[in-house]
């Protein structure tokens, strides 16, 4: 009886049952037309990308040059230029990454190394995925009542600060979770190596986990950062202005100061009807596409170096 069991078994494995030969057909055919589907979608999207490139650089390419980046908006678009909105961006990206890398990172760590799974902790963890979700005008919403508003006295309303701590709310959830996913990556067994040669908790994160997810977590912080660095509407809702002729104070009074950035700029540019405007905003465009570029190429830089460093 066994021998009879085990010879039907054999059939239906070895392809001689015929109902198992179509239902194995029918899969390889459903992960055929999937991998078709899936290449369409990548090439399509790919196409949509290369036409939209294409288009920015034929029109900004003429329009882009040291006076473009030098001279400050104008009404004229013959003589306008990015310098306070290059310089605003700039600003508000150091000051985004001296408040959201410390606050984020050690978010990352306390929930990941030293909270207990209780169903406070499984609450903030929920609200903090749900977080990164959210919408970026709702930020704006949020640091116009909070950081324009109730801080004023602080912030002096419409200014830099306010600005770069709205956006540091919008990328702590990311720098969050991506601290968090890096430490995990960790092996457990450096951990309790650590434990057993007697160091305590914070020496073995310290020395031993986070140089070793360090390379993942500036990957992640530096992104986070370029999303950042590329939002329009926070800034338009906290009442960011869309000309100014003076370049911000480069000092930490300068964090009151009004301010502009370069994706405000491309907006009030594209939205004048004169071509030759679409044409700076075409320009702006690529300065922003090489800023975001220099960026992405720095965390793959940093991963590479502390990677090397940590072999």
């Amino acid at each position: 009886m066994s021998f009879r069991n085990s010879q039907s078994t054999d059939q239906n494995y070895s392809g001689e049952n015929p109902d198992f030969d179509v239902s194995l057909s029918k899969r390889y055919t459903f992960d055929k037309v999937f991998e078709i589907l899936a290449w369409s979608a990548t090439l399509f999207a790919l196409s949509v990308l290369a036409i939209l490139l294409f288009n920015v650089l034929t029109d900004g390419l003429a329009r882009l040059n040291w006076s473009f980046i030098t001279s400050y908006p104008s009404r004229r678009p013959d003589i306008a230029g990015i310098l306070s909105p290059l310089v605003g961006s700039i600003w508000l990206l150091v000051t985004i990454a001296i408040v959201s890398f410390p606050l984020g990172v050690g978010a990352g760590i306390y929930l990941e190394e030293y909270a207990k799974d209780t169903w406070l902790t499984r609450f903030v963890e929920i609200n903090i995925a749900n977080l990164a979700a959210v919408p970026s005008i709702i930020y704006g919403l949020l640091g116009l009542q909070v950081f324009v508003r109730w801080m004023a006295p602080l912030t002096n309303g419409r200014s830099v600060l306010a600005g770069a701590l709205t956006l540091s709310l919008l990328i702590l959830p990311i720098i969050i979770i991506t601290t968090r996913e890096s430490l995990r990556a960790v092996p457990d067994s450096l951990r309790q190596a650590g434990y057993a040669l007697g160091a305590t908790k914070w020496q073995v994160i310290r020395v031993q986990i986070f140089p070793i997810a360090l390379p993942g977590i500036l990957t992640g912080t530096i992104l986070a950062l370029s999303r950042a660095i590329g939002e329009t509407a926070p800034l338009i809702t906290i009442g960011a202005l869309t000309f100014i002729a003076f370049v911000p104070d480069l000092s930490l009074k300068g964090l009151q100061s009004p301010f502009t950035a370069l994706p405000i700029q491309i907006y009030n540019w594209v939205s004048r009807p004169q071509p030759e405007f679409h044409n700076n905003a075409a320009a702006a465009i690529i300065v922003l596409m090489l800023l975001l570029l220099l960026m992405n190429t720095s965390a793959i830089l940093l991963r590479n170096k502390f990677q090397q460093s940590r072999r």
